[in-house]
């Protein structure tokens, strides 16, 4: 599967994004799907996550109630809507996805897309 990300950009404190991660190659229906971020100078971290079917979803705590995860599996489509971001979110941001529920090592990665927050 090969995946896409887009939808990064420039947004003030307080604004909203919504990433988008279009994968090709193969179906993500049967894949649990997430994101991960990662700012200058540390490492990779979680986001989000959403089971196969779209019914469970988690996520870190310094999102829960700003950021939502969805998927279309019509479109084999990934997004993740950003809300009331802060300076902090600013980092890369990638898609991944894996057989594995739990995406502890995700095997497929998109290419990452840059979001910045200033304050």
């Amino acid at each position: 599967v090969q995946l896409q990300a887009s939808g990064g950009g420039l947004v003030q404190a307080g604004g909203s994004l919504r990433l988008s991660c279009a994968a090709s190659g193969r179906t993500l229906r049967n894949y649990a799907v997430g994101w991960f971020r990662q700012a200058p100078g540390k490492e990779r971290e979680f986001v989000a996550r959403l089971s196969w079917s779209g019914g469970r979803t988690y996520y870190a705590d310094s999102m829960k109630g700003r950021f939502t995860i969805s998927r279309d599996n019509a479109k084999n489509t990934v997004y993740l809507q950003m809300n009331s971001l802060k300076a902090e979110d600013t980092a890369v941001y990638y898609c991944a996805a894996d057989n594995d529920p739990l995406l502890r090592v995700p095997h497929m990665w998109g290419q990452g897309t840059q979001v910045t927050v200033s304050s």
